[in-house]
């Protein structure tokens, strides 16, 4: 399978481009205040977000962010079938992982795009 040509995350707030290429929702819950038209998304992969319980307990803290990657790796690695659905509809293309926290570098997205990146 081709690796993407470039993986880049976005807040599901900021206007969607051209250059995102695929936009792919990678939250567990749909942004507030947001249309399926003003997201303009190829793909929401709900189950690939962390879950609930490590969500809440990261708390977008960065003294945190260290654990929470490692923890939210392990989730990813058992649910290999999202991962490899993602890889797929990627492939080759430019991908924008979409997010809505308000944290711009400590979110699950720039976690999902390292391990994307490493793995």
């Amino acid at each position: 399978m081709a690796n993407p040509k470039r993986i880049a995350i976005k807040r599901a707030y900021e206007a969607p481009e051209e250059a995102d290429g695929t936009r792919i929702l990678v939250d567990r819950v749909w942004p507030r205040g947001l249309s399926k038209d003003d997201l303009k998304i190829d793909l929401w992969l709900r189950d690939i977000a962390p879950s609930t319980e490590l969500r809440k307990w990261f708390g977008h803290d960065p003294a945190r962010w260290d654990e929470f990657r490692r923890r939210y790796f392990r989730e990813l690695d058992g649910r290999r079938d999202l991962v490899a659905e993602l890889r797929k509809k990627i492939a080759g293309k430019n991908a924008t992982l979409v997010f809505s926290a308000r944290e711009a570098r400590y979110n699950n997205a720039a976690a999902l795009k390292d391990y994307l990146e490493r793995s």
